[in-house]
């Protein structure tokens, strides 16, 4: 790597740290002023990202958007008036969506809404009560144990108000119809890697699709909150849902181990391209696709079947500090996310060196010798290659399909595809290739 290139790669190493470091405080929901921050600090870095509402009671599919949740404090105070919990503490402190409370009680009556780790004494775990009406404090086993009988004095003002649900879009044009979407959840307060990493990863990779000089497909860039926004984006873009070809979730990319991708529910061909990006990455886990996770498992419904994938490295729940107060700033580490942005940008490279092409003579195989083609006039094409492109060269295959199916090195099958072109035996096929959806089903 050159100097200049590793300077570039510190900078925005410094940068994303930056970023992380501002987010994390930040009190957010699946609605509400946090993440209405949230999405305008990221239309900061992001010129042309667009905030999207939804008013709170509109249908999306199957669900609701819900009341907004507006929180001004949340506390405890105990028998001898010490503050004992905070929101303004920590965030996790409070159970998100918690409605509101004041009122005095005992021990025994707190008691039933108080979570704490007992595995994990001195972290705080994240609760949420969005669709239920609830409240809820979290705080530290240890603290929990220490806690005596009295009289509490506990404290909640929050407001649920008919407002609406948010999510950001950035959308970068190419020189077809065809799109690619990468999506991240936006809701998660305080949790360093699972929400804001993946954020981040696909902030630096905006930037740097943006300044391609030239884009075969377009590039819709998603910031919603988990579930609900994904359903709501999906509900409310049935034309746009039809385009797209291929597809990434990004989420937990900041945390120890090597980058883990999660497979499409059909197979698609982001499947083989992931796996060929991060086999040449170095050490890596492929993934089975299963109907729970991220919102992958809405871009992945039967209705809707989308060529979407999940990227991220520790998957959720296999590590202690999942969803606790300890996915905290030392979690992360900035040089992870980098990782994790270079996988994208190789994504990206190979999308847009993809591609279908069509036999214009399919029915037997053309006869190369009077077109010349024999010997050295293949340009260094391997016949093989020829035979492997020519008998798939049907519209439904791409060039990573060519590869898998064949053996041969991707470089092979271009070589053979680009002697073809030149020899007027293919065509460019701008038809839905393979892995493409439908959209909605019916």
């Amino acid at each position: 790597m050159t100097e200049t290139a590793v300077a570039a790669r510190e900078r925005r190493e410094a940068r994303m740290q930056s970023m992380l470091e501002e987010l994390y405080p930040w009190l957010r929901s699946i609605t509400g002023v946090g993440l209405r921050r949230t999405l305008a600090r990221l239309a900061a870095e992001l010129p042309g990202l667009e905030m999207r509402s939804v008013p709170t009671g509109t249908m999306v599919y199957d669900w609701r958007i819900p009341r907004e949740w507006r929180l001004h404090e949340a506390y405890v105070n105990g028998p001898d008036g010490e503050r004992i919990i905070d929101v303004r503490w920590h965030n996790l402190h409070v159970v998100n969506y918690s409605v509101p409370v004041h009122r005095s009680m005992s021990l025994q009556e707190l008691r039933p809404h108080l979570h704490s780790l007992p595995d994990r004494p001195g972290w705080i775990p994240y609760r949420t009560s969005y669709y239920t009406p609830s409240w809820g404090f979290c705080l530290a086993h240890e603290q929990l144990e220490l806690l005596r009988e009295g009289t509490y004095e506990v404290v909640i003002e929050s407001e649920m108000v008919d407002g609406s649900l948010d999510y950001g879009e950035l959308f970068v044009p190419g020189e077809t119809d065809d799109e690619v979407l990468f999506s991240a959840h936006v809701c998660h307060p305080s949790l360093a890697n699972d929400n804001l990493s993946g954020v981040i990863a696909l902030v630096e990779l905006a930037r740097t699709v943006a300044a391609r000089a030239r884009r075969r497909f377009g590039y819709r860039f998603l910031f919603a909150p988990g579930t609900i926004g994904a359903v709501a984006f999906l509900s409310r873009n049935r034309d746009t849902v039809r385009r797209i070809r291929h597809g990434l979730v990004v989420t937990g990319v900041g945390g120890p181990g090597v980058l883990h991708y999660k497979r499409t529910r059909d197979g698609a061909v982001v499947d083989r391209i992931m796996e060929r990006v991060l086999g040449e990455q170095g050490d890596h886990r492929m993934l089975p696709f299963s109907p729970d996770g991220y919102d992958e498992r809405q871009f992945n419904s039967p209705g809707l079947r989308l060529p979407v994938g999940r990227l991220s490295r520790l998957p959720h729940g296999q590590y202690p500090e999942y969803h606790t107060s300890a996915d905290d700033l030392s979690f992360v580490r900035s040089e992870a996310i980098e990782g994790a942005v270079r996988a994208l940008e190789a994504f990206v490279k190979r999308v847009e060196g993809d591609g279908n092409v069509l036999n214009v003579v399919p029915c037997g195989e053309p006869q190369f010798s009077r077109r010349g083609l024999t010997g050295s006039a293949l340009d260094g094409a391997r016949p093989g290659a020829v035979a492997w492109v020519l008998n798939l060269a049907d519209g439904e295959h791409t060039f990573e399909d060519m590869a898998d199916r064949s053996g041969l090195g991707l470089g092979d099958i271009r070589a053979a595809v680009d002697v073809l072109e030149a020899n007027g035996l293919l065509d460019r096929y701008e038809g839905d290739p393979a892995g493409a959806t439908d959209g909605e089903r019916t």
